[in-house]
């Protein structure tokens, strides 16, 4: 029996990509379709078995069948411009057949996009745009445009990029990935809407006559808001948007992953715990829920998490990034490694580079991290970018970068309270700038009351000057309003130093009854415990000493075994 082509398209057509592979090797070994003389059927032949590798990904196999094809296909077209320069008499006594015609058997188009896709998926970014840049403007599909638009993106050709992203909206207004890179890319909200069909109604969605307050302008809103670090404006549209389609999951992981950079933690993890009450397998952002639940200590909730997103997808660099949170309070060598394997599964990976700054600040490479930072920023410059960099620049103690760093955020979110306090802790790193920091985290609160990290901050201060009392009226001041851990902990470190050991104890206790994980407080109580006995709390114990003994002769062990 002989192996036909429809046999293997019926494979692939219900996702049998191994078998379609299998029989795949019959097919482009068959004497009929090897003949010189039907080289129009070993390219048809070559891009099936190619799709059946690209299925079973096998992509370095794929691009070879594919480019095999466009091979025979350039056969093709010299073979038909040979025969159009035949005679007509001898070309008019006979019907045309597949071989004799001007147009190749196979769309030559469609398979350069195809290799395009391998080399996409081997990150050979380079080779798939000199790949997909063959294929004629006016050819491109919608689907090539948009990939087009994200290889141009990662070439850092933007102008290229945004007019890819504008065909995309042109062709069709639904193609929300294409709004998120132009609003990301600087395009205004009025010019990306002007891009829409305003009569057309190709395209329209199911649930288009829902919407009175058409939910796709606030979405483009939203977007640029959160694009162009207007974070409050941003929060505004998507709740709007939310009132119109609750449970949206993808509405609240927008949300959610906002609040989580600009430091409401509380309202994102809730926001998270509620996505995955909605949808307990989705994978993305949840990297974002990781580190929030490390920064909270809540070990068990972050272990379940990584437990979670293992079984679920473990090829995906959300993945590594919360493996690498849940191992930073153990092994911060570990926890880069595993954030560095997220990179390589996606170099643009945003939370990746992040995690990474950070790490390299707890090993003490503000060097590296200052690298890591700016690679987060490039992306997206975003708070915790600004942040990381500051940090790092202090930590080199390289104060005018961190300063221009800091106005840098201020400039970029004047309405940001974060980005206020990032400039206060510039001044707050020597002691000629304290007045200018006071002014600053002062500033802070009168813009957000409540941000905890202003008033941790201008505590601290008052602490350094030695304002003691005023550094206890503030923190009580927000411990009535606000029960964090945080705060009790400052209160119990002020009372610490000032010998009231007492009102020091409470304040522990109380901060470990709201995180009983969190381990400043549990170290804070031992210091505490030892000042509270008369000794002195910086001296190491005997235990420890013995432990450290022990843990020598351990490895003298090992290595004599």
């Amino acid at each position: 029996m002989e192996v036909s082509k429809d046999h293997i398209a019926t494979l692939l057509d219900n996702g049998l990509f191994g078998s379609a592979q299998m029989l795949g090797c019959f097919l482009v070994t068959s004497p009929v379709t090897n003949s010189e003389a039907s080289p129009y059927l070993k390219a048809e032949n070559l891009v099936l078995q190619g799709d059946a590798l690209y299925g079973e990904k096998e992509f370095r196999r794929a691009l070879n069948m594919y480019k095999q094809a466009l091979q025979h296909c350039k056969f093709i077209s010299k073979q038909s411009m040979n025969n159009s320069r035949s005679s007509f008499s001898t070309s008019s006594s006979r019907s045309s057949s597949p071989s004799s015609m001007n147009g190749s058997p196979i769309n030559e188009n469609e398979v350069k996009f195809k290799i395009t896709l391998c080399h996409c998926a081997l990150n050979e970014n380079r080779a798939a745009l000199v790949e997909i840049e063959g294929i004629p403007p006016k050819a491109r599909t919608l689907r090539m445009n948009l990939a087009l638009g994200k290889l141009y993106r990662i070439s850092r050709h933007n102008r290229s990029a945004i007019a890819c992203y504008k065909d995309c909206l042109r062709n069709c207004p639904y193609v929300l990935e294409a709004v998120t890179a132009l609003a990301e890319l600087g395009v205004s909200s009025k010019e990306i809407l002007s891009l829409f069909p305003q009569t057309s109604n190709r395209g329209r969605l199911p649930f288009d006559h829902l919407d009175p307050a058409r939910w796709l302008h606030r979405y483009v809103e939203a977007q640029c808001c959160i694009a162009s670090s207007d974070y409050k404006g941003g929060l505004d549209h998507l709740a709007e948007l939310l009132q119109q389609f609750p449970n949206n999951v993808h509405i609240l992981l927008e949300i959610a992953k906002v609040e989580a950079i600009i430091g409401r933690h509380d309202e994102a993890i809730m926001n998270f715990e509620k996505i995955r009450a909605i949808d307990p397998y989705i994978v993305t952002y949840m990297d974002e829920y990781a580190m929030l639940l490390k920064q909270k200590s809540d070990i068990s909730k972050l272990n379940k998490l990584v437990q979670d997103l293992l079984n679920l997808d473990h090829t995906r660099a959300e993945v590594y990034v919360a493996l690498s949170a849940l191992w930073e309070r153990k092994d911060d060598r570990k926890a880069l490694s595993y954030a560095e394997r997220s990179l390589r599964i996606d170099d643009r990976h945003i939370s990746g580079h992040i995690m990474k700054g950070n790490l390299y600040l707890s090993l003490n490479r503000p060097d590296a991290a200052v690298t890591a930072f700016r690679a987060a920023q490039e992306l997206r410059s975003d708070l915790r970018s600004y942040q990381g960099l500051v940090r790092s620049y202090l930590a080199l103690a390289k104060n005018k970068e961190a300063l221009f760093t800091a106005r840098e955020a201020m400039k970029i979110m004047p309405q940001s309270a974060k980005a206020l306090k990032l400039v206060g802790d510039v001044h707050a790193s020597s002691s000629s700038g304290r007045e200018k920091a006071r002014k600053f985290y002062e500033s802070a609160l009168r813009l957000e009351p409540g941000f905890l990290g202003a008033a941790l901050a201008l505590a601290e201060l008052h602490v350094v000057d030695g304002r003691h009392k005023d550094a206890v009226s503030l923190l009580e001041r927000y411990v009535k309003d606000w029960a964090d851990d945080s705060l009790h902990i400052k209160l119990a470190q002020v009372f610490a130093a000032t010998n009231m050991l007492s009102e020091a104890l409470t304040h522990y206790q109380a901060a470990l009854r709201i995180n009983p994980q969190n381990e400043a407080a549990k170290k804070g109580l031992e210091r505490l415990e030892k000042q509270m006995k008369g000794m002195d709390p910086d001296a190491p114990d005997e235990e420890d000493d013995n432990e450290a003994e022990d843990a020598e002769g351990d490895q003298e062990e090992a290595e004599m075994l």
